[in-house]
C-alpha cells in the first residue's frame, strides 16, 4: 500500500487546495528552501495516519494546524491521502476488494475532528487499525524518522537500544500488552477482593441472618400446626368435661335435696335433747355448790392449786423462751464456728498465695537485679573504653574496662580453685571418719539386736491394740455429749407435747375420733378432716379467711381412702358426731380451665389467685383438695372480685380476702367476718406443732439408740484401753533404753557424717563450676580485648548495641517488676485484712460460747425452780383431790351429762355447718349445671367442627383419645405456644424463603464469578509465562539479524569499517545492547572517539538495519543527512534504492547527493503566503510526466498571503 496522491487544504502553510500526485512507488525526495513548507508535507501525511502526539508535527494543539490558526478566514484544515491498493497480498484487513484507499482527516476551529475512509465517516480506532495492519502504527512510528532522531539514537542507553530492537522484533508491543495484562490481572484481583469483601461483609452475614430467620419461620409454622392440634384436643376435652358436669350436677341437686330434709329433722331432735341435758346439769351443779359451801378448806386448796398452776405456766413460759434463746444462740454459735473455720481457711489459702507470689517476685527481682548488675558492668566497660576512665562508683580496689573485668574473673577463678581444694580436703577427712565410725558401729551392732527384737515384738502387740480400739469406735466425750443431749431433748419433747395438748383442747371442732371397726383395721386409710390436711404456707396466711369461705362445710369433711373404709366407719366406727366422709376413689374433682384463670389474672394482674394454688397438701390427698377448692378464685378486693366474677370469659365464684362471696348467678354475701374464722391458721399452728413434736421425738429416739449402742461397747473399750496404756508405757521404756545405747548414738553420728560428706560434694561441684565459669569469662574477655585492639570502632558499636539491648531489657523488666511488686503488696494487705477478720471471728465465737454457757446455766435454774413448783403443785393437788373424792358422786354424773351435752352441741354445730354447706352445695350444683350448659353452647358456637367430630371425643384409638394424653400438660403447652406465637408473630419474616433463595443465588453467582476471574487470571499468567519464552527467542533471532544488517549497512556507508550490537560486559541480552565500532582493524572503546559524521552514520546504520528487519510499505525521513557530507549522502541514496526494494521512501533533504538518487523530486516554494509544490522526475516512472507543477485548485482566486510556517 503506497501513496498515490496527497490533497492538502487549509493545513499549515497550504492555504488553498493543493493536490500532490505522481508519487514514485520507490524513492521520493522533497526539497526546498528553509520555510518553504517541505516538512509540512510530511506533517500532513502523519496527520492523516492518526497522529495524536502533536509535538511530533511541531504543534501544541489542533488549532495550530489550521492556516494562521484560523485568523485569516480559514477555519478548517483537511488532508487526504489516496493509497494504491493494487497489491492484494499487502492490503489492509477488510479492504482487499478496493483498488485504492482514500483516507481523509478534517479538523475545524473549536477542536472538531473527523476521519473519512473512502468517503465514509469513521473513528480514530478504525483508522489506527487500518494502518497498524500494514505496519504503519503512527503511535509507535518506526517508519518515521524526523529531525533529531539521529542525535537521539546517538545518546541512547543500552536499555533504550534494546527497546528499539524489541520494537523491530515486535516484542515491544507484547510488552505493552503484557503491561495491560498485568493491569487487567490487578483489576481482576481487585474484583476478587471486592467479591470476597461483598461475600464477607454483606452476603454471608445477610445469609446467616436469613438462615436464622428461615429456621425461626419453619419453627413458627411447625408450632402453629402443633397449636392447632393442641387447641382441638383441649377444646374437645373441655366440651366432654362440661357435658359430663351437666349430668352430674343434676344428680347432685336431687341427692342434696334429700340430704337437706333429713339433716333438718336431726337438728330439731338434737336441740330438744340439748335443753334437757342443760336443765339436768344446772340442777346437779346447784346441789354440788351447796355441798362445797359447807367446807372452806376445799376452796383454799383449789385457790392454791390454781395459783401454783399459774406460776408453773409462767415459769415454763420463761423456760421455753430461754430454750428458744439457747437454740438461737446455738445456731448463731454454729454459724460463728463455720465463719471461724472459713476465715481460718481463707487466711491459710491467702497465706499460701502470698508466699507463692512473694517467692515468685523474689525470683523475678533476683533476675532483675542480675540484669541491672550486668547493665552496670556493660555501661562501665563502655565508658572505660570510650573515655579511659572508670565510673566514680567503681570500687577503689578494682579497675574499669576489660582489665577490671579480667582481674575480677581471675579473682573468682582463684576463689573457686581454693574452695574446691578445701572441699576435697574436707571430703578426705570425712571419709576417714566415716570408715572409722562404720567399723565401730559393726562392733556394737550385736549388743542391740536382742533389744531391737524385743521392741519389735512389743510394738506389734501395741499396734494390734491400737487397731482394735480404732475398730471399736468408742468416744467417751461423745457418750457424755449424747447423755447431755438426751436430757435436753427429753425436756423439749415434754414441752412440745404440752403445747400440742393445749392446742387440741382449744380446737375441739377439729377433733375426729373413732374406734376400729374391726380387728386389723388399717388406720392409715383414714386421713382426717380436710382442715387438718391443709398445709398453709405462712406467706399465704392473709388468704386464710377467703379459703375458709371457699371450703365452707367441706372444711370439716373426713377424707378416707375408699368407700369401703367410709362404710366401715359409719356402721361400726362408733362416731361421736355426725360427719360427711369423702372417699378419694369416688369423688370427681373439678378444676378451672387454664383459659379462665389466665383471663382472670390478666384482668387484675397480681390480685387474682386460684384457691387451689394457695393451699398445700400431701400428694395422696391432692384429689380431695381439688374437690374442695378446685373451682374458686381468691381476689384481693371487692372491685377485683366483681370484675372477674361477671366477666363473660370467666363466670366463676370469687371470694375476697375479707370473706365476701361473689357468685356469677348474681348472689352476693358477706359484709362481716364469718363466725369461726381463723380455723385454718389455728389448724396450721397445731399441724406445725405436731410436726415439731414428731421431729423432736425422732431426734430423741436416735439419741437413745446411739447411747444404747455405745453402752454395749463401753466395757470392751475400758479393758482394751488399760492394755493399750500398759503396752505403750512398756514400749516407751524399751525405746529409751535403745536410744541410750552406744550403737544407736554411733549410727546417728555416722548418718550426720554421711550428710556432711554429701554437702562437701555439692560445695566442691559448685566451686569447680565457679572456677570453670571464671576461666571461660577470662577467655572471652581476652578475645574481646583482642577484637577491641584490632577493631576499636566496631567493638565500641557492638558494646553500645549490647548496652542498649540490656537497657531495653532492664526497662522492660522494670515495668513488669513494678506490677508484680504492686501485686505482692496487694496480697500482703489482703492477708493482713484476712488476719484481722479471723481474729474478729474468733473473738465473736468466744463471746457466743460464753453467752451460751450463761444461758444454759440460767435455764438450769429455771428448770430447778419448775421442778420445785411442780412438786409443790402435785402435793397440793393431791390434797385437793382427797377433798374432792367426797364429791365424786356429783362429779361422775355431771361429767356424763357434760359429755352428752357436748355431743349434742357438737352435733348441732356440725349439723348447722353441714346444712349451710348443703344449701351452698345445692346452689352451687344448680349454678354448675347452668354454667356448664352455657359453656357447652359457647364452645359449640365458637368451634363449628365440634358438631362434626363430637362422636370421636374420648373414643379409644382416635385422635381425641384422652387416656393417651396428659390434658393438663397439653393445656399448659397450648397456652405457652399461644403466648409464644403472639410474641413471635411480628418478629417472623414471612418473605424469608424468597429472600434467602435470592441471596443464595447471588452468593453462588459471586462465587462462580470469582472462580471464573481466578481461572482467567491463571490463564493470563500461564500465557505471559509462555510468551516470555517466545519473546526471548524472538529477541535473540531479531538481534542476530539486525546485528548482521547493522554491520553490513555501516560497511556500505563507511567502506572498510564494521559495527555491531552486543550486550554490555557482564550482562545478558535482555538487560541491554550497546554499539561497538571497528575503524579499520581497531575497535573503539566508546563512540566519543568517533567524529560527528561517523557517529551519525552509526546511528543511521542502526536505524536502517531495524527498518530492514521488518520493512514497512512506506518510510518518511526528514533531513536525516544534515550532519553528513556529500559522499556519505550519496551512499544513503544507493542504500535506499538497493536494500529497501518494495518500500516507498518519502525523504526531505537539502543535499543534492541524496535527492539526486530519488526517482521523483518534489520542490517546495513559498509564494504569496502559500506553499507551492513542483514535481520533477529524475528517472523514468510510469506515474507522471517528467516535470509538472502541483498548485492549489483555486490558485487564481483568493487573497495571497505569507506562508504559515510551523
Amino acid at each position: 500500500m503506497r501513496v498515490e496522491e496527497l490533497i492538502i487544504e487549509g493545513f499549515k502553510s497550504f492555504v488553498n487546495r493543493t493536490v500532490i500526485s505522481g508519487w514514485d512507488s520507490s524513492f521520493n525526495a522533497i526539497t526546498g528552501l528553509n520555510g518553504s513548507g517541505k516538512s509540512n508535507i510530511l506533517d500532513a501525511i502523519c496527520f492523516v495516519l492518526g497522529l495524536t502526539n502533536l509535538q511530533t508535527v511541531r504543534a501544541n494543539n489542533l488549532q495550530d494546524l489550521i492556516y494562521k490558526r484560523g485568523q485569516a478566514g480559514i477555519t478548517k484544515a483537511s488532508v487526504t491521502i489516496v493509497f494504491d491498493n493494487s497489491d492484494k497480498t499487502k492490503s489492509p484487513v477488510g479492504y482487499e476488494a478496493a483498488s485504492s484507499i482514500s483516507v481523509t482527516r478534517q479538523i475545524a476551529m473549536g477542536g472538531i475532528s473527523k476521519y473519512l475512509i473512502n468517503g465514509h465517516k469513521s473513528h480514530l480506532n478504525s483508522v489506527h487499525s487500518l494502518f497498524q495492519s500494514v505496519q504503519l502504527n503512527i503511535n509507535n512510528p518506526n517508519f518515521v524518522i524526523m529531525q533529531g532522531k539521529i542525535t537521539k539514537v546517538l545518546n541512547m542507553k543500552p536499555e533504550e537500544i534494546l527497546s528499539m530492537v524489541e520494537e523491530a522484533a515486535g516484542t515491544r508491543m507484547y510488552e505493552d500488552r503484557k503491561e495491560k495484562a498485568y493491569k487487567t490481572m490487578e483489576k481482576k484481583q481487585r474484583k476478587v477482593a471486592e467479591i470476597e469483601s461483598q461475600l464477607r461483609e454483606e452476603i454471608i452475614p445477610r445469609l446467616d441472618k436469613l438462615r436464622s430467620e428461615k429456621s425461626a419461620y419453619l419453627s413458627f409454622q411447625k408450632a402453629s400446626a402443633e397449636l392447632e392440634r393442641l387447641d382441638r384436643l383441649v377444646v374437645a376435652h373441655d366440651w366432654c368435661y362440661h357435658q359430663k358436669s351437666v349430668t352430674n350436677a343434676d344428680a347432685d341437686v336431687k341427692r342434696i335435696k334429700e340430704s337437706n330434709e333429713q339433716l333438718k329433722r336431726d337438728i330439731e331432735k338434737w336441740k330438744r335433747d340439748k335443753v334437757v341435758y342443760e336443765d339436768k346439769i344446772k340442777d346437779i351443779r346447784e346441789a354440788q355448790q351447796k355441798e362445797l359451801a359447807k367446807d372452806g378448806k376445799l376452796a383454799e386448796l383449789d385457790k392454791l392449786v390454781k395459783q401454783l398452776s399459774t406460776e408453773l405456766v409462767k415459769s415454763r413460759a420463761q423456760a421455753d423462751i430461754k430454750r428458744e434463746n439457747i437454740v438461737e444462740e446455738t445456731k448463731n454459735l454454729d454459724g460463728l464456728s463455720k465463719a471461724v473455720e472459713s476465715s481460718e481457711k481463707a487466711y491459710k489459702d491467702k497465706e499460701k498465695t502470698t508466699k507463692a507470689t512473694t517467692d515468685e517476685f523474689k525470683v523475678v527481682d533476683e533476675s532483675y537485679q542480675s540484669s541491672v548488675d550486668s547493665l552496670a558492668k556493660a555501661e562501665e566497660l563502655l565508658q572505660t573504653l570510650q573515655t579511659g576512665l572508670a565510673s566514680s562508683s567503681k570500687d577503689d580496689t578494682g579497675a574499669g574496662g576489660f582489665l577490671g573485668q579480667m582481674q575480677e574473673a581471675k579473682v573468682r577463678a582463684t576463689q573457686g580453685a581454693t574452695e574446691y581444694q578445701q572441699s576435697q580436703v574436707k571430703k578426705e577427712h570425712l571419709k576417714k571418719e566415716i570408715k572409722d565410725k562404720e567399723r565401730r558401729v559393726n562392733d556394737t551392732t550385736s549388743d542391740s539386736e536382742d533389744l531391737s527384737k524385743q521392741i519389735s515384738k512389743v510394738k506389734a502387740a501395741f499396734d494390734k491394740l491400737v487397731k482394735e480400739l480404732a475398730r471399736l469406735d468408742w468416744d467417751e466425750e461423745k457418750m457424755h455429749s449424747l447423755q447431755t443431749s438426751e436430757r435436753e431433748q427429753a425436756r423439749t419433747v415434754s414441752t412440745l407435747s404440752e403445747q400440742c395438748e393445749r392446742l387440741k383442747g382449744s380446737m375441739s371442732a377439729l377433733d375426729f375420733s373413732y374406734t376400729n371397726p374391726h380387728p386389723g383395721f388399717d388406720r392409715s386409710k383414714v386421713h382426717g378432716l380436710v382442715a387438718n390436711l391443709i398445709d398453709l404456707d405462712p406467706k399465704n396466711a392473709q388468704f386464710a379467711t377467703a379459703l375458709e369461705v371457699c371450703a365452707g362445710g367441706r372444711l370439716y369433711n373426713v377424707v378416707v381412702e375408699d368407700e369401703k373404709v367410709s362404710t366401715a366407719l359409719l356402721e361400726k366406727g362408733q362416731l361421736r358426731k355426725r360427719v360427711t366422709i369423702i372417699p378419694l376413689n369416688k369423688i370427681k374433682p373439678t378444676t378451672m380451665s387454664a383459659e379462665k384463670l389466665s383471663t382472670a389474672q390478666k384482668l387484675a394482674p397480681g390480685k387474682v389467685h386460684s384457691a387451689i394454688s394457695l393451699v398445700g397438701s400431701e400428694e395422696e390427698v391432692a384429689t380431695a383438695m381439688m374437690y374442695v377448692f378446685g373451682e374458686a378464685l381468691v381476689c384481693a378486693d371487692a372491685e377485683t372480685a366483681q370484675k372477674v366474677t361477671f366477666h363473660p370469659n370467666v363466670k366463676t365464684r370469687s371470694v375476697t380476702l375479707k370473706g365476701d362471696v361473689y357468685d356469677p348467678s348474681g348472689v352476693l354475701s358477706g359484709g362481716s367476718a364469718p363466725s369461726g374464722s381463723g380455723v385454718l391458721v389455728r389448724a396450721q399452728t397445731l399441724r406445725d406443732a405436731n410436726i415439731k413434736l414428731r421431729d423432736a421425738q425422732g431426734v430423741l429416739k436416735g439419741i437413745r439408740d446411739e447411747i444404747s449402742k455405745l453402752s454395749n461397747d463401753q466395757t470392751r473399750y475400758s479393758k482394751l484401753k488399760r492394755e493399750h496404756d500398759l503396752k505403750k508405757h512398756e514400749l516407751e521404756l524399751l525405746e529409751e533404753q535403745l536410744n541410750g545405747s552406744s550403737s544407736t548414738r554411733l549410727q546417728n553420728e555416722l548418718q550426720e557424717l554421711k550428710k556432711s560428706l554429701e554437702e562437701a560434694d555439692v560445695t566442691a561441684k559448685k566451686a569447680k563450676e565457679k572456677e570453670a565459669q571464671a576461666k571461660k569469662d577470662c577467655s572471652r574477655l581476652e578475645k574481646e580485648m583482642e577484637e577491641f585492639k584490632n577493631d576499636r570502632g566496631g567493638k565500641l558499636e557492638e558494646l553500645k548495641a549490647d548496652v542498649a539491648k540490656r537497657r531495653k531489657e532492664v526497662q522492660k523488666q522494670s515495668a513488669s517488676i513494678k506490677g508484680q511488686q504492686k501485686e505482692v503488696q496487694t496480697v500482703q494487705l489482703e492477708l493482713e485484712q484476712l488476719g484481722v477478720d479471723r481474729d474478729n471471728c474468733v473473738a465473736e465465737h468466744q463471746e457466743a460460747v460464753e453467752g451460751l454457757a450463761s444461758a444454759e446455766a440460767e435455764l438450769k435454774e429455771f428448770e430447778s425452780d419448775i421442778d420445785k413448783k411442780q412438786k409443790q403443785h402435785d402435793q397440793t393437788e393431791a390434797k385437793l383431790n382427797k377433798e374432792k373424792n367426797q364429791l365424786d358422786t356429783y362429779k361422775d354424773e355431771l361429767n356424763a351429762l357434760e359429755v352428752s351435752l357436748s355431743t349434742m352441741k357438737s352435733n348441732i354445730q356440725s349439723g348447722t355447718h353441714s346444712l349451710k354447706s348443703v344449701d351452698k352445695d345445692n346452689a352451687n350444683a344448680k349454678e354448675a349445671a347452668k354454667k356448664h350448659a352455657a359453656s357447652l353452647k359457647a364452645l359449640e358456637k365458637s368451634y363449628e367442627w365440634i358438631s362434626d367430630e363430637q362422636d370421636e371425643f374420648g373414643r379409644e384409638g382416635s385422635v381425641y383419645d384422652f387416656h393417651k394424653i396428659d390434658i393438663h400438660q397439653a393445656s399448659k403447652q397450648r397456652n405457652e405456644l399461644t403466648e409464644s406465637q403472639k410474641s413471635q408473630k411480628n418478629k417472623i419474616n414471612g418473605k424469608v424463603m424468597t429472600m434467602i433463595d435470592t441471596v443464595e443465588k447471588r452468593e453462588q453467582a459471586l462465587k462462580t464469578m470469582m472462580d471464573t476471574i481466578l481461572g482467567d487470571k491463571e490463564k493470563i499468567e500461564d500465557t505471559i509465562h509462555e510468551l516470555d519464552h517466545y519473546k526471548k527467542e524472538a529477541l535473540q533471532s531479531t538481534w542476530e539479524i539486525v546485528n548482521k544488517d547493522f554491520g553490513e549497512i555501516f560497511g556500505e556507508l563507511l567502506p572498510g569499517n564494521f559495527a555491531k550490537l552486543q550486550p554490555p560486559e557482564g550482562k545478558e541480552l535482555t538487560q541491554g545492547l550497546e554499539v561497538k565500532v571497528r575503524l579499520g582493524q581497531i575497535w573503539k572503546q566508546s563512540l566519543t572517539e568517533l567524529s560527528g559524521g561517523q557517529r551519525s552514520l552509526i546511528a543511521l546504520s542502526l536505524i536502517m538495519s531495524l527498518l530492514q528487519f521488518r520493512p514497512a510499505p512506506m518510510y518518511i525521513l526528514d533531513e536525516i543527512d544534515a550532519a553528513l557530507d556529500l559522499s556519505h549522502t550519496q551512499h544513503i541514496g544507493h542504500l535506499f534504492r538497493n536494500r529497501f526494494r518494495g518500500s516507498q521512501f518519502i525523504v526531505v533533504s537539502l543535499k543534492e547527493g541524496l535527492f539526486s538518487n530519488a526517482n521523483v523530486i518534489f520542490r517546495a516554494r513559498f509564494r504569496d503566503g502559500t506553499s507551492l509544490i513542483e514535481r520533477t522526475e529524475t528517472r523514468m516512472t510510469a506515474n507522471a510526466p517528467r516535470k509538472s507543477l502541483a498548485v492549489s485548485a483555486n490558485a487564481t482566486t483568493g487573497k495571497r498571503s505569507r506562508a504559515a510556517r510551523a
